[in-house]
């Protein structure tokens, strides 16, 4: 009998989630975000869960972001069709963002501890489940990061607002070059808490059962591994606090350091058109009353984004036929107009996400 592909379980005052697709790096799919979701209600009024812990099956990663496939498809026949926002809000993967940015707020909020293991790859996706928990633990393996401007999409899942609130303008260079983070970036950018080698997790793991989670924790918990992002905040800060990607861009070319150099390359590899919503996005979401807010923003973003070109593009390129040589429309930095940009805000009107705080937060 085949595995479900999230696994739910209640056991010793714990409600664990186990996302349970290791071939496909725990990729998230909507009806997992619904699972998660069920359970993480019911455990929040149940007596007899204390804290929640989230792991991801296999040795790759937690889980390697959405289903890319699935966004593809409806991407693609949104564009052919010409469909309007309302159309693709109302289409499978517009429903399902929503749902999975609902499940994203409420991970923010929950009354109770929630661990994430961040033990390997966690992308897009993945961090909107662990990101915004209390407890986010990383380990030697972890490689984080908001991949979204390289398929011709923009970063989502409560994305916005972390990388919008790490120190400096660390957020801003990883959401433009889709860099990575290692343990040490992620906790210095503000994606996690802990560092834990890998070695000892299944210890940590069974502390938790007999332990409140700050006590078992702290058993297992080293000093933090040197940033290298913060090491060199000096060139991050003086290029990436630019007003627009082009002149990011050329602070990066003429900065003269090799790092400078290659965040460069990689950024102009990216959809021209992405990269000027996701720096918008960015700097909206800096000013954002809250994480609620920000995801709201990311919902109109992501809606656009469903019924464009690049995006479709970006994933036949680097996930269908795997060319590595994405054909991005707008070609260039210049050829992107403020009503290009402009058009990624637009209201949905009856059809906005519309999460707001608790009023007592």
């Amino acid at each position: 009998m085949t595995e479900p592909d999230v696994l739910i379980e209640k056991r010793d005052g714990l409600g664990l989630i186990t996302l349970n697709r290791p071939r496909a790096i725990n990729a998230l799919t909507h009806a997992m975000a619904l699972v998660i979701l069920d359970a993480l209600r019911a455990w929040a009024e149940d007596d007899e869960v204390r804290a929640v812990v989230l792991t991801g099956a296999g040795e790759r990663g937690l889980c390697a972001g959405g289903d890319i496939v699935a966004i593809h498809n409806d991407a693609k026949n949104l564009v052919a069709q010409g469909d309007s926002a309302r159309v693709a809000a109302d289409s499978d993967t517009g429903k399902f963002w929503r749902d999975e940015y609902i499940l994203n707020a409420y991970i923010y909020r929950y009354p109770k501890p929630y661990v994430a293991v961040m033990d390997g790859i966690v992308m897009g996706g993945g961090v909107g489940l662990s990101g915004h928990a209390s407890h986010r633990i990383v380990t030697e393996r972890s490689k984080i990061g908001m991949p979204e401007v390289g398929i011709g999409f923009i970063p989502d899942v409560g994305g916005t607002y972390l990388l919008a609130h790490a120190p400096g303008e660390i957020g801003t260079h990883v959401g433009l070059t889709t860099a990575r983070m290692s343990a040490g970036d992620a906790i210095a950018a503000g994606f996690a808490d802990y560092f834990v080698p890998s070695e000892h997790l299944p210890a940590l793991l069974e502390a938790l059962h007999d332990n409140e989670v700050d006590v078992a924790i702290a058993k297992f918990a080293q000093p933090a591994p040197v940033s290298e992002f913060i090491a060199q905040q000096d060139w991050i800060d003086s290029c990436y606090s630019a007003d627009t990607v082009e002149e990011i861009a050329h602070r990066l070319r003429i900065d003269g350091r090799a790092e400078a150099a290659k965040a460069a390359e990689d950024l102009l590899s990216k959809s021209p058109v992405a990269l000027k919503v996701t720096l918008r996005s960015l700097r909206n979401a800096r000013r954002a009353a809250d994480l609620e807010d920000a995801l709201n923003q990311e919902y109109r973003v992501s809606i656009a984004s469903l019924n464009t070109h690049d995006l479709v593009e970006g994933i036949r390129a680097q996930v269908i036929d795997k060319d590595r040589n994405p054909q991005w429309s707008p070609a260039t930095l210049a050829d992107v107009t403020e009503a290009d940009v402009d058009a990624y805000f637009g209201a949905l009107g009856d059809r906005e996400l519309g999460l707001a705080a608790p009023k007592d937060v």
